[in-house]
């Protein structure tokens, strides 16, 4: 079925409609929260940022919510998804004035980033949630589709939503608190529009859950070595998941690259450092939005695997060849490589991981994805904090993320007959 008919028929889908929108306020929200995250710890005239902040910024905000991630899944797992995208996101609301409120008052930093970890927190409950309920709205069938179109919609979201705040911070009002305000109001919505969706709609189904809540909060560790063991099993998607997290670590390097470019090399005012970086995530959403219209045919013509293959192999030739000149137009279109490139192989990863993984699994299998996602980014982080130097130009580092992508390409390429 051609691509275009194949969104029409889902697009008739109301339940798929209305999931949609649920995630597109969501992420759309998420992208003006981390926008105006950056802008207050990077982009602030008074803060001197290193590589070293950065990465210690990242660390607070991300990593310690690896080990909450296991948590996350055993209760998806078990708590109707419906509800956890409607009090997720009224919670998100309030903690976001909260962080805005702490800025106007102007904290110190450690009661500031706890605000922001809160935020972040509630956040792997529903990104997770949103790709575990995907499937109880669309049929095998139609999946691959749906992972083209759901997913990387929430990420055009997300980056509109970055593009949005970047509008308010330079343009209507110069104030991190209003960027902030501005994505609470985005969390409110997104809660009120679950309501549209039926209570039960989205699983999971009561007769796969263990009985006893007590003894499966009791056994975290179980329930993560369970969704482990589970994922092992599944070898396809163990493999998919590796992969996966090697591409998001590379991404991860760079855009931490491009962060510093922006903010010492290429301007001299924090505020043409911050419309550049606007800039360079715009032409990366372009980049997610191509992945979502080529995805689809080129897995039916090479299969998940070589499409992941293609896109790691076209990452290592293109990623040196735009990088090493360390200026922003090359490095813009690397932006849109990258971004097209990242997004396909997560379309395929996604409905691996969905068709392979039984659905009472789901939530604790996508909330380990959601920790591999969060380690990479830290991970990479501080090894780019480790390898840039102030003004973030590192040929090492451009090597590196090229290696890394060229040993995924040649490791899918191999091991693609037995993948399947």
């Amino acid at each position: 079925m051609p691509v275009g008919r194949e969104l029409r028929v889902l697009l008739r889908l109301g339940d798929f409609r209305r999931l949609l929108a649920v995630r597109l306020l969501s992420q759309g929200a998420d992208g003006v929260f981390q926008v105006a995250l950056a802008a207050y710890v990077v982009f602030s005239p008074e803060k001197q940022t290193s590589p070293a902040a950065i990465a210690s910024a990242m660390a607070v905000l991300l990593l310690p919510y690896s080990l909450v991630g296991p948590f996350a899944g055993v209760l998806l797992d078990r708590w109707q998804r419906r509800q956890v995208f409607l009090y997720g996101n009224l919670l998100r609301a309030f903690l976001a004035s909260c962080t805005a409120l702490l800025i106007v008052a102007s904290v110190p930093d450690w009661l500031f980033y706890a605000s922001a970890l809160s935020v972040t927190a509630v956040n792997r409950f529903v990104l997770a949630g949103l790709s575990a309920a995907l499937p109880r709205v669309v049929d095998d069938e139609h999946l691959v589709i749906a992972n083209s179109l759901s997913p990387t919609a929430g990420t055009l979201a997300a980056t509109a939503g970055g593009g949005l705040a970047f509008v308010v911070r330079l343009a209507v009002a110069d104030s991190d608190a209003a960027v902030v305000l501005l994505g609470a109001t985005l969390y409110l919505c997104a809660a009120l529009t679950s309501l549209l969706l039926a209570r039960e709609l989205l699983g999971p189904d009561p007769a796969l859950l263990q009985p006893r809540l007590r003894a499966a909060l009791a056994s975290t560790a179980k329930g993560l070595s369970d969704g482990v063991l589970h994922l092992v099993e599944r070898r396809a998607a163990a493999r998919a998941l590796a992969a996966m997290t090697v591409m998001r670590f590379c991404y991860g390097a760079m855009t931490v690259m491009v962060l510093m470019l922006c903010r010492y090399a290429w301007t001299e005012r924090e505020s043409d450092g911050l419309a550049l970086l606007g800039l360079a995530l715009g032409i990366s959403g372009a980049g997610f939005f191509a992945a979502a219209v080529l995805t689809p045919w080129a897995v039916s013509r090479l299969g998940p695997y070589g499409w992941m293959a293609l896109c790691a192999g076209a990452a290592a030739v293109l990623e040196p060849a735009l990088g090493l000149p360390f200026a922003p137009v090359p490095l813009l279109i690397a932006a849109f490589v990258l971004g097209l490139i990242t997004q396909g192989a997560k379309i395929a990863t996604d409905t691996v991981v969905q068709t392979s993984v039984d659905d009472a699994f789901r939530g604790r299998v996508f909330s380990l994805y959601d920790v591999l996602f969060n380690i990479a980014f830290v991970g990479a982080a501080a090894v780019a904090a480790l390898i840039l130097p102030a003004d973030g130009r590192s040929a090492p580092l451009v090597i590196m993320v090229a290696v890394l992508y060229a040993a995924v390409a040649v490791t899918l390429t191999r091991g693609r007959r037995c993948f399947t």
